[in-house]
């Protein structure tokens, strides 16, 4: 992790993009004090789940749609 300060996020905000989605997790620091910590989020999977995944795991109950 690489500690960065809000004035140079401010004065390159899309280089600190960049930085991130390379893979690079930084901590946002005000006053010597870490506030924040922007990091890249998961990738969603390329493929769908395959139908029927937890066929057999579990039962709707009979009374599921009545109020």
């Amino acid at each position: 992790m690489t500690t960065i300060n809000i004035p140079d996020i401010q004065r390159d905000p899309l280089g600190c993009l960049r930085r991130v989605e390379a893979g690079e997790t930084l901590v946002v620091v005000r006053d010597e004090r870490p506030v924040a910590k922007i990091r890249p989020i998961a990738a969603a999977p390329d493929q769908r789940r395959p139908f029927g995944l937890c066929d057999g795991e579990f039962t709707v109950p009979d009374d599921f749609d009545q109020q």
